[in-house]
């Protein structure tokens, strides 16, 4: 369930659990297990793992993309409205700047982001135990 401040926030479509979003975090994953399962596959058949990497690679390549975008929104709106200037010389803030400084806040609290990385370090923890038991131990 979504925070009541959240829900009434100016800025709710920027930190939103947009359709989108997810389809791009679904992305994410599948390139993380993709690429994490490239050793695994490589001894089951070349070609599989061949499929996997470019899997991967490719799903990262989307998946990053979309990053690198919602990214350069945040800082373009930083610099637009001078927001960094502002909270460094201590401006005054009218209503837009906090309404702004809300909006860049909720999005880098996504828990969609911490999810995904989450998920990261869990697939890459295992595919790292399994790639160490099949190189040293079998």
């Amino acid at each position: 369930m979504e925070n009541e401040k959240c829900i009434n926030c100016v800025q709710h479509k920027n930190c939103k659990n947009t359709h989108t979003s997810w389809v791009f975090v679904a992305i994410g994953m599948i390139a993380t297990i993709s690429v994490r399962a490239v050793t695994v596959l490589m001894h089951v058949n070349p070609v599989y793992g061949k499929i996997a990497w470019y899997t991967g690679v490719s799903g990262f390549l989307v998946f990053f993309i979309y990053r690198f975008k919602i990214s350069q929104e945040r800082a373009k709106l930083i610099i637009q409205e001078s927001l960094m200037d502002k909270i460094t010389n201590r401006k005054q803030l009218d209503e837009d700047d906090y309404d702004n400084i809300e909006g860049l806040l909720c999005s880098l609290v996504s828990k969609k982001e911490r999810l995904n990385y989450f998920f990261i370090f869990i697939v890459s923890a295992l595919a790292l135990l399994f790639a160490v038991y099949m190189d040293f131990f079998k």
